[in-house]
Parts: structure tokens; sequence; C-alpha cells
């Protein structure tokens, strides 16, 4: 169980004003990281830096718009200079639009794709390039089930996760060299800010709970042994995958016909 275990280690995880990014910070500080956390805003993190600490766990806070090349570069130098080393790496900033395909704009498309996969790209450059000297690292790109099943409504969004899936493979290859590892963590439905609006539809939730094998959405604990899992030693020959963690959702499942 010690592969588990990361006390000494030094994770980054980006957007952490809520949601996902919080359960993954929360989880990693379990396991005995020191944490910085990144938002557009520091102020945003001060309730969540307070939460960290009261764990015995250092963490630093940091403003970064994963869209500004110089915001990414400027957290990621005041990171290292801060601990002196960068261990993990929790690429989690995304965004998204949801509407019809056919009203997506111009706009639209870029704030998706710049946030969800140029973003992805170059904040792991930057934190990569800590980790090529110092011979370790493990990157955690986090994608979505979208990158492997089309939904209506997600046209930008699935795209931008299809391109994470697959950005995880190559820089797998890139740096694998160097001793990092890179995966990418993809949830299936799980109820957050961003999507609350859909769970208000009863309907709809039955509708999707019955395509899910273990028949529920997704709680945010149910993220938490596989962020740790990726970002340890547990998972030191595991790289360029996509795992999924969405009840099975993924496996094609359709809603059952109604008993007669």
């Amino acid at each position: 169980m010690n592969a588990f275990d990361l006390t000494g280690r030094v994770a980054i995880v980006t957007g952490c004003s809520r949601g996902l990014g919080q359960t993954f910070a929360r989880a990693l500080a379990n396991a005995g990281a020191d944490l910085v956390i990144t938002s557009r805003t520091r102020e945003s993190l001060t309730d969540f830096v307070t939460e960290i600490e009261a764990m015995g766990r250092r963490c630093l806070p940091l403003a970064c718009d994963v869209r500004d090349y110089d915001s990414i570069q400027a957290m990621v130098a005041d990171a290292h200079a801060h601990y002196g080393k960068l261990d993990i790496l929790v690429n989690n900033a995304g965004c998204n639009v949801r509407k019809p395909a056919i009203d997506v704009t111009w706009d639209d498309w870029n704030l998706i794709l710049d946030t969800n996969l140029r973003g992805t790209f170059f904040v792991a450059q930057a934190v990569a390039r800590h980790m090529i000297s110092a011979g370790y690292g493990r990157i955690i790109n986090v994608g979505s089930v979208t990158a492997v099943a089309g939904y209506a409504g997600l046209g930008p969004y699935g795209a931008s996760r299809g391109g994470v899936k697959q950005l995880t493979m190559s820089l797998c290859d890139d740096w694998g060299q160097f001793g990092i590892t890179v995966n990418c963590l993809a949830p299936g439905w799980f109820k957050t800010a961003q999507n609350a609006v859909m769970y208000e539809n009863q309907e709809w939730v039955e509708y999707l709970t019955d395509r899910i094998p273990l028949k529920r959405p997704g709680r945010m604990d149910d993220l938490e042994g596989a962020v740790v899992f990726l970002a340890s030693d547990a998972s030191e020959y595991v790289t360029g995958q996509t795992l999924l963690v969405d009840g099975g959702i993924s496996v094609g499942a359709t809603r059952a016909l109604p008993k007669k």
C-alpha cells in the first residue's frame, strides 16, 4: 500500500475554485501531497486553502488563466520557486458551452478548445520542463466520457476532450524516456456546477441512470481512488491510457424497454 503514499510529493491542480478540481486536490492531500492550486483569481481559492491547510498540508494558491500563455508560465515558475520541485500535475481546468450544434458560434468554439485542449497542452509543457530535469513526473489530463461517445449539444466539448485523449497518448511517448507518465482521467456523468441544471430534469436523470450499468450517476468520491492511483508510484508502468470512471456508461448500454 505504500505505493499509493504521496507524502513528500508536490502536486499542481488547475481549476480549483469548485467542483472536480477540489475533489482531486482533496484526494491528493489526503494521500500526503502538498499542493499548488490554481484558478483565474486567487480570491476564489481562499476558503479551500484553509481547508487543505487544516489537513496538515502545505497549499500555495496561484492565479492562472489557461487561455493565456504568459499566465501559465508565471504560475509554473512561481510554483517551482516555492517548492523547488513539481512531481504531479492534474490538468483539470476546463469549460463548456452547452447548445445545439447549429447554434455554436465561432467564439464558443474558441473558448472551449482554447481552454480544454490548448490550455491542457501548454500547462503540461510548462510543468514537464521541470519534470524532465528531475527525471520524474505524473501528469494526469482530465478528460471525459465524451472523448469516446457522442452526445448532442456537446460537439465542441467532445472534440476538445477527444483531443485531450489523443494528446495524452502523444505526450506519453514524448516524455516517457524521462520517467514521466501521462494519463487521462475521464469522468462520466457527475453533477457539477457546470451541468447542475440538467439534473433538475428528473426524467433525464432517470433516462441517464438506466444507461449506466451501475444504475446511478457518479459521486465525487468515486474519483478519489483513480486520481491517487495515477498520481502515485502504484501506476508506475501505466502511461498513455484513458481511465474511464463512468459507472460503465461507455459500454453503450441502452434504456431498458418498459415492462408490459
